[in-house]
């Protein structure tokens, strides 16, 4: 399996841009699969400096409904004029940070007939399914961040209902790719158990304390490799690495073989 950093919030490469955001290409199964969008153009102009062919993707599937994941849906259609584009049936309603600005994807998508809305389960591919998890219990309490749904006039904290994961299964090992980790990524880390787990923390606004370290003691002990990026944070992430044997960092433009 390939991995390759399309966009992300940082990147060691001059030749490309980096921003607030995700977007994943990768090669398994015998397919191409685009995860994520980023915000906008950028994944795509990325994309082309690194030599990806966009057109050549057989689908794209959305973490959640949030700009910085979905914001490059767009772009993608116009780019590949096949490719289904897969998201849980709750991507499109509104969602508000902290300050309650409208982080929401483009509701005028819903009339492109290549969107597509998974359900628990689904599978575009062999070998690749999609999850939500919302039946599951928490294992660990969730933490919204200040991220909020509903209307402007009437906000509720997030549920993150919009959230789902890719899990792959190839060659013995199962891959789970996670866009922001909304749910907990230690709740994740639970339900799947994959050997590899590819996405963000949400760890970044997380103080540089004992509750950080004890989630990390907790995540190296699942013996899972962890691929992190975007909204983990950098100061995060140099936290945690000493305390998680398994732990790496992806910045855009960097290409892993799994």
């Amino acid at each position: 399996m390939k991995v390759i950093v399309l966009s992300e919030n940082t990147t060691n490469d001059p030749r490309l841009g980096a921003e607030h955001g995700l977007s994943l290409y990768l090669e398994a199964c015998g397919k191409k699969i685009l995860f994520d969008t980023g915000q906008g153009d950028l994944f795509a102009e990325n994309a082309k400096t690194l030599g990806v062919d966009l057109a050549a993707v057989d689908f794209a599937v959305i973490s959640h409904g949030h700009y910085d994941h979905g914001g490059g849906i767009r772009r993608f259609l116009q780019e590949n004029r096949t490719a289904p584009v897969w998201l849980n049936p709750h991507a499109f309603e509104p969602h508000f940070n902290a300050a309650g600005k409208d982080i929401s994807l483009d509701p005028a998508l819903l009339d492109d007939p290549r969107i597509r809305f998974a359900e628990e389960g689904t599978s575009p591919a062999p070998g690749i399914t999609l999850y939500a998890r919302a039946d599951r219990p928490w294992l660990f309490p969730l933490q919204t961040g200040g991220l909020q749904q509903g209307t402007p006039d009437h906000l509720l904290p997030e549920d993150f209902r919009h959230e789902q994961y890719m899990l792959v299964e190839e060659d013995g090992r199962r891959v789970l790719f996670s866009g922001c980790s909304h749910r907990g990524i230690l709740n994740i880390a639970a339900w799947f158990k994959p050997d590899v787990l590819i996405g963000g923390f949400h760890f970044f606004r997380l103080p540089l304390d004992d509750t950080l370290a004890s989630y990390a003691a907790r995540l190296d002990r699942t013996g899972i490799r962890f691929l992190t990026c975007h909204c983990t944070g950098v100061e995060q992430y140099e936290f945690l690495k000493p305390r998680m044997s398994r732990l790496e960092y992806l910045a855009a433009g960097d290409e892993v073989e799994i």
